[in-house]
C-alpha cells in the first residue's frame, strides 16, 4: 500500500490533520440540523377550527351573548376521547344546550358535524410559526408533512447517487465547497417561499448538498489519516453529528419561527465556502487518478504544515511513482459503477453493503423524525437523543478495536432493533419508559453509525470509494424516504411502524455479519487488493 507509506512521510496525523478535521466537523455540526429540522419547522402545534363569533374582533356582543371563549368552544366545537376540543371538526349547528348546568354532552356524529371550513386556529405557545400552521398542513393535509419530509430524503438520495462518481471523477474538494455554496443559497431562499410546493423544491436542492458536504467530509478525512487512526478520524466525524443534533434543539429552543430557524442554519455555509478553498485535495485520489504533480503539491502543502521540511524538499514526482507503481499500473484504465459488480469479493462486500445502509437510513428517521409522538417536550428529547449518541459512539470507537469492525456493527444494529421491539411491549401510559427505550434505540444506531462509515471506507477501494459510498447512500435514502410514510400505517395498528422498524434492524443485523473484518488492515487503493485478500 505505496500512499501510506508516503504519508507517514509527510505526517498521517499532524498539524494539517488536526486543522482539516476540526473545519470539517464544525460544517458537519451545522449541516446535521438540516435532515432533523421538520421536527421544529414542520412541528404540528395544537389546533381547533376557527369560529367567527369568537376569533373575530368584531364578533357581536348579541349573537354571542355575552359568553367568554372556553362556553364558546364548548357550544361550537365537540369533544374528543381525551376530553380536549376536536382539532378538525366542529358543530353543524351550535350547541346551546350544553350551557345549561345538568345538560349531557351528545354523541357527536358525522351528521351533526362539520370540518373546518374558516380554516384553524393555531396554539402559537411553542412555535410562532411552523410550516404546518403557515399552509394549512393538518386535518385532511396533514399527508403533506410526511411527504415533505420524503421529498428531502428523495434529494439526499439523488445527491449520493450523484455525489459519488463525480467525487470520483472532478476530486472531493471541488464537490464539498460546490455543495457548502449550494445548501448556502438554496436553504436561505427556502425562508422566503410563498407556497408548499416552491418550498418542497427548495428542501429538494438542499438536501443535494446535504449528501455531498456528508459523503466528502468523511472520505477526506479517511483518505488523508494513517489506517491503524481511521477509527479515530471517523468516531470525531460521528460525534459531529450528535453534536448536531443537541445544537439544533439549543437553536431551535431559541428561534420559534421556522423561517428565521432556515435562514439561521444555512447562512454559515457562505462562510464554510469561503473558507474552504485552504484545505488539501486528497492527495491519495489525486495520485490514483494520474495526476501526479498536483499529488505531489498536496503532499509538500501538508509536509510543510506538519512541520516535515525535509519531506517537502526532497519529496518528488519520481518517489511518488516509485513508491505508487504498483498501484498506478493497475488504475491506468477508467472505473465505473459496474466494476463493484465484475469480481466476487468486492460484489459480495457491495451488495451486503446496500441494505446495511437502507437499514440506518430507514429505522434512524424512522424514529428521530417522530419526536412529537415520544413526548410534549420535543426540545428535551432532541438534546437526549444528540447526549446518549455521544457515549455510544465512543463505545463502539472501542468495541470496534477491540472486537473488530464485523462485531461492532451487528451488535450495535441487533440491540437498537431490540429496543424498539421492545416499545411494542410497553403501554401507552408508561411514556417515560417508552422515551428511554426510544433513546437507548437511536444511541445504539449512532454506534452502528459510527462503525458503519468507518467500515465501508475500509471495505472499497480507493478508486471506487466514492461511487460505491455514493450507492450505498442512495439506499439508505430510499430507507429514509419510506420510514415517514411507513408511520402512517400506525393509523391502522400503532405497532406497525415499531415492528417493522425493529424486525429491519435486527435481520439487517444478521446479514451484515457475512462482511469480512478489516481489522488492522490497510486501506486497499485497487480492486486488485481487495480480491487478493
Amino acid at each position: 500500500m505505496g500512499f501510506a507509506e508516503l504519508l507517514e512521510h509527510v505526517g498521517s496525523l499532524g498539524r494539517f490533520q488536526i486543522f482539516q478535521i476540526i473545519s470539517l466537523v464544525i460544517a458537519i455540526i451545522f449541516v446535521t440540523p438540516h435532515s432533523l429540522l421538520d421536527n421544529f419547522t414542520a412541528a404540528i402545534p395544537n389546533h381547533r377550527c376557527r369560529l367567527p363569533l369568537l376569533d373575530n374582533a368584531t364578533a357581536s356582543l348579541n349573537i354571542t351573548r355575552g359568553l367568554g371563549p372556553d362556553a364558546l368552544l364548548r357550544v361550537f366545537i365537540p369533544l374528543d376521547k381525551h376530553q380536549k376540543p376536536e382539532s378538525c371538526r366542529r358543530y353543524l349547528h351550535p350547541q346551546w344546550q350544553l350551557l345549561e348546568l345538568n345538560a349531557s354532552v351528545p354523541n357527536a356524529s358525522e351528521t351533526d358535524t362539520e370540518p373546518c371550513l374558516d380554516g384553524w386556529i393555531y396554539d402559537r405557545s411553542d412555535f410562532t410559526s411552523t410550516i404546518v400552521s403557515e399552509w394549512d398542513m393538518v386535518c385532511d393535509w396533514q399527508f403533506l408533512r410526511p411527504m415533505a419530509q420524503s421529498i428531502f430524503m428523495a434529494g439526499i438520495m439523488i445527491g449520493a447517487l450523484i455525489c459519488g462518481p463525480v467525487s470520483d471523477r472532478f476530486g472531493r474538494m471541488l464537490v464539498l465547497s460546490c455543495c457548502y455554496l449550494h445548501l448556502a443559497i438554496t436553504g436561505t431562499c427556502c425562508a422566503f417561499v410563498p407556497n408548499f410546493s416552491l418550498y418542497c423544491c427548495l428542501r429538494f436542492l438542499s438536501a443535494l448538498a446535504v449528501a455531498g458536504v456528508m459523503m466528502n467530509s468523511g472520505i477526506l478525512m479517511m483518505e488523508w489519516t494513517k489506517t491503524q487512526a481511521a477509527a479515530t478520524v471517523m468516531t470525531i466525524n460521528s460525534l459531529g453529528f450528535s453534536f448536531g443534533m443537541a445544537f439544533l434543539s439549543g437553536v431551535a429552543y431559541t428561534i420559534r419561527d421556522w423561517g428565521i430557524l432556515q435562514i439561521t442554519l444555512s447562512v454559515p455555509f457562505f462562510f464554510f465556502f469561503l473558507s474552504s478553498w485552504w484545505l488539501a485535495e486528497s492527495a491519495r485520489w489525486l495520485i490514483i487518478t494520474g495526476k501526479i504533480d498536483r499529488g505531489l503539491h498536496a503532499l509538500k502543502k501538508v509536509a510543510g504544515m506538519n512541520g516535515k521540511k525535509d519531506a517537502r524538499d526532497t519529496l518528488t514526482i519520481e518517489i511518488v511513482i516509485s513508491t505508487m507503481q504498483e498501484e498506478l499500473m493497475v488504475t491506468k484504465n477508467k472505473h465505473s459503477v459496474l466494476d463493484l459488480f465484475r469480481t466476487p469479493e468486492l460484489c459480495k462486500r457491495f451488495c451486503c453493503m446496500l441494505p446495511v445502509w437502507f437499514c440506518f437510513g430507514f429505522t434512524f428517521f424512522g424514529v428521530a423524525l417522530d419526536l412529537q409522538s415520544l413526548g410534549s417536550n420535543i426540545f428535551l428529547l432532541q438534546v437526549l437523543f444528540g447526549a446518549i449518541d455521544i457515549p455510544n459512539k465512543m463505545g463502539a470507537f472501542f468495541a470496534m478495536n477491540h472486537l473488530g469492525r464485523r462485531i461492532a456493527q451487528a451488535g450495535s444494529l441487533i440491540l437498537a432493533g431490540l429496543c424498539i421491539l421492545a416499545n411494542t411491549l410497553i403501554p401507552q401510559e408508561l411514556q417515560i419508559l417508552r422515551t428511554i427505550l426510544a433513546i437507548l434505540g437511536i444511541g445504539f444506531l449512532g454506534s452502528f453509525y459510527n462503525t458503519l462509515v468507518v467500515y465501508s471506507s475500509e471495505l472499497i477501494p480507493t478508486v471506487l470509494r466514492m461511487t460505491a459510498v455514493g450507492g450505498v447512500q442512495m439506499t439508505a435514502r430510499v430507507g429514509s424516504i419510506l420510514a415517514p410514510l411507513v408511520r402512517l400505517l400506525g393509523q391502522f395498528n400503532p405497532l406497525l411502524p415499531l415492528l417493522i422498524y425493529g424486525g429491519v434492524s435486527v435481520t439487517t443485523g444478521l446479514i451484515s455479519l457475512l462482511l469480512p473484518e478489516t481489522l488492522n488492515l490497510p486501506l486497499p487503493d485497487t480492486i486488485q487488493d481487495v480480491e487478493s485478500r
